[in-house]
């Protein structure tokens, strides 16, 4: 009987060695997946990081133009009410 058992045993254990092989395998594909999944991931959030931030700076470069569009032309628009004021005086 123990001649019977013995060599059972051996193929069993050599099955569960094969068995732990194709699940290290199959654990190591998965950590790869999830690893190349993770890259993508911050792949895009910084790929959208820099596109908000483009657009923001875009956004406040474009109200420091206009600002500085509108205190240019206060300043045309005040030359010239001192210009006519003074013309009134010469009069």
């Amino acid at each position: 009987m123990k001649r019977v058992l013995l060599p059972l045993a051996a193929v069993a254990a050599l099955g569960l060695a094969a068995c732990s092989d194709n699940a290290k395998n199959e654990a190591a594909e998965a950590a790869n997946a999830i690893g190349a999944d993770a890259n993508a991931t911050m792949g895009e959030a910084i790929q959208d990081v820099q596109s908000a931030t483009d657009s923001a700076l875009g956004a406040a470069e474009n109200a420091a133009d206009s600002l500085g569009n509108s205190v240019s032309e206060g300043a045309d628009k005040v030359g010239n009410a001192v210009d006519a004021a003074g013309e009134e005086l010469k009069k």
